[in-house]
């Protein structure tokens, strides 16, 4: 990790469980930092901004945010209803899923429709082939929306732990680029 950022781990639905590449990149990083969202299971993308914004206020140095899934969107809707104030420096997001279609669990709230405007800061999108929750066509539209760099994993799923992504030694990789 580059010296003078804070690196927030933001999950999607579930909380990235205990084998998600996420809790391993946490273990690993003692400074990076979970933003705690209230309901893991039914969030309100209201409620999911708020906290992304408390953690992105509190930090005391520029910050570097990694989403993954529904994490991902609420940090698209986060950047761009709050205008991120400088505060972020970049951003890894990993499988955004399409809120927009039918394969989306039932559960989440206020998520859709996707937003889909240059963020204000710099990012890296990595998508799938063969991701459950987005076609390769909507990683494809929202990277380009977004003025994100586009990574495509061949045969990778939702790059979680299902899909057989654990420590994922190659998105820190991805992270440690973005970061320079």
């Amino acid at each position: 990790m580059e010296s003078g950022r804070t690196v927030l781990i933001i999950p999607g639905l579930g909380d990235s469980g205990t084998q998600h590449w996420q809790t391993f990149w946490e273990a690993s990083h003692p400074e990076y930092r979970r933003v705690q969202q209230n309901d893991w299971e039914h969030p309100r993308c209201r409620d999911w901004k708020q906290n992304i914004d408390a953690a992105i206020s509190s930090a005391e140095s520029p910050v570097v945010l990694v989403a993954h899934s529904m994490g991902c969107i609420a940090t698209v809707h986060w950047a761009l209803s709050s205008g991120a104030n400088g505060r972020v420096a970049a951003a890894l997001l990993v499988a955004p899923p399409d809120v927009e279609a039918e394969t989306i669990p039932v559960g989440p709230t206020g998520f859709a429709p996707c937003p889909l405007s240059r963020l204000p800061f710099k990012s890296l999108a990595i998508a799938s082939t063969n991701d459950p929750f987005a076609t390769l066509e909507r990683a494809n539209a929202f990277a380009a929306a977004w003025g994100s760099e586009l990574v495509i994993l061949e045969s990778a799923g939702h790059i979680n732990a299902a899909s057989g992504y654990g420590p994922w030694p190659e998105g820190e990789k991805l992270l440690d680029q973005l970061m320079q």
